[in-house]
C-alpha cells in the first residue's frame, strides 16, 4: 500500500451526546432496554430528555469517537457525516476542528437539527441510548469524497448507519471507492439490536467488502445466530482477513494473518461509565493497524484505550492517549 495522507477516515452519524446517570427504574419508566440503542422520532427524544435529571452535553456518534481518540493517539484523521446550521451542529464542527480532525462535510439545509443521543447510565457502569438521528438520516452519497478515502490507509463505517437508505447507500459508496484505490475497509456492527434488524445484508457486506470487522460478544453471536462466541469466532475467521471482537471484562479476541491473539483487559480502579469503550478500543486498533504494529500489540493498544474511557463520564478520552500509550507503542 502506497503512503497515505490520513491513517483513517470515518464515515458515521455526527451527533450531539447528552449523559445521565440515572437509576435502573428509570429504564422501566422510559421503556428503555438496558445496554441497547434504541432509534426514536423526536417526539420521543424530548419526551425522555424531559424525564431526564441533570445531563452534561459534549459531541458524539460513535464514528466520530472513535476518530476523536485516534486524534489523542497522534493519528491523522477525517469524518464524513451530517449536520444542521445549528447550534449543535457548530459545536459538533468545532469540537473536531479543535482535534486536529478534517470535517468538511457541508451543513444540511431543512427543518430537520442535528441528531442527538440521550445516553442514560446506571448504577452499573452500562449505557443505555435513545437516538434520535435528526438531519445525520440524511447522510448519502453525495457526501462521500472518493479522493477523501483515497487519501486515508482505512475507511471505518458505523453499523448504525445502515438502518437509513440513504446512508446505507454512502456506506457502499465509500467502500467502493476504497477498494478502488487499493485501501482497506473497516466496519463496526455498532449494536446487536442493529445486527438483528440487518444480519443477512451484514454478512454479504461484511463477506464482500470488509477487510477489517469489530464486534463486540453480542454483535458477533448475533451475526452468525450461534450461542456461544467460539462458535461465532470460528465462522468470522474464514471471512475477514481481521476481525477484532472484545468482551468486555474478559478482553477481547484479535484474529487475522493464521494467528489469534487473546488480548486482557486493562484493570481499573472503577467502572463509571461504559460508553465509548468500544469506539475507543477501534481508535485503538485502527491506530496500531495503521502504523505498523504487530496485530497482538495492536490488540493491547485497543484495551488500553478503552480502559481509560470507562474510567470517566463520557465517551471520549480525558487525558492523552497519545502519552498513555507511549511506553506500550515504543516498546513494541
Amino acid at each position: 500500500m502506497n503512503e497515505t495522507e490520513l491513517d483513517v477516515v470515518a464515515v458515521g452519524n455526527a451527533l450531539v451526546d447528552v449523559l445521565s446517570h440515572e437509576e435502573h427504574a428509570f429504564l422501566n419508566r422510559s421503556g428503555l432496554a438496558r445496554g441497547t440503542a434504541t432509534m426514536v422520532d423526536l417526539e420521543h427524544s424530548d419526551e425522555v430528555y424531559g424525564m431526564l435529571g441533570p445531563t452534561t452535553e459534549s459531541s458524539g456518534g460513535s464514528a466520530a469517537n472513535t476518530i476523536a481518540g485516534l486524534a489523542s493517539l497522534g493519528g491523522r484523521g477525517a469524518f464524513i457525516g451530517q449536520v444542521a446550521d445549528d447550534d449543535f451542529g457548530r459545536v459538533f464542527a468545532h469540537d473536531l476542528a479543535a482535534l486536529g480532525v478534517r470535517f468538511h462535510t457541508g451543513p444540511a439545509s431543512g427543518d430537520l437539527p442535528t441528531g442527538r443521543c440521550l445516553v442514560v447510565v446506571t448504577p452499573d457502569a452500562q449505557r443505555t441510548m435513545c437516538t434520535y438521528l435528526g438531519i445525520s438520516s440524511a447522510l448519502g452519497p453525495d457526501a462521500v469524497d472518493d479522493r477523501l478515502i483515497a487519501a486515508a490507509a482505512v475507511t471505518y463505517l458505523e453499523g448504525y448507519l445502515w438502518d437509513q437508505p440513504p446512508a446505507k447507500e454512502a456506506i457502499r459508496a465509500a467502500a467502493a471507492a476504497a477498494h478502488a484505490a487499493g485501501r482497506r475497509v473497516a466496519l463496526t456492527l455498532s449494536d446487536p439490536f442493529c445486527v438483528d434488524r440487518h444480519r443477512d445484508e451484514f454478512r454479504e457486506l461484511v463477506e464482500s467488502d470488509v477487510d477489517v470487522l469489530f464486534a463486540n460478544e453480542l454483535e458477533i453471536c448475533s451475526l452468525y445466530e450461534e450461542n456461544h462466541f467460539d462458535d461465532a469466532l470460528t465462522r468470522v475467521r474464514d471471512v475477514c482477513a481481521v476481525a477484532a471482537l472484545t468482551r468486555s471484562e474478559a478482553g477481547a479476541v484479535v484474529v487475522g494473518d493464521g494467528e489469534v491473539h487473546v488480548v486482557d483487559a486493562v484493570p481499573v480502579d472503577a467502572v463509571v461509565d461504559t460508553t465509548g469503550a468500544g469506539d475507543q478500543f477501534a481508535a485503538g486498533f485502527l491506530y496500531g493497524l495503521t502504523h505498523g504494529l504487530p496485530l497482538g500489540v495492536t490488540g493491547r493498544l485497543g484495551a488500553l484505550c478503552a480502559s481509560e474511557v470507562i474510567g470517566h463520564l463520557g465517551p471520549r478520552p480525558a487525558v492523552s492517549l497519545r502519552e498513555l500509550a507511549g511506553p506500550l507503542i515504543a516498546g513494541a
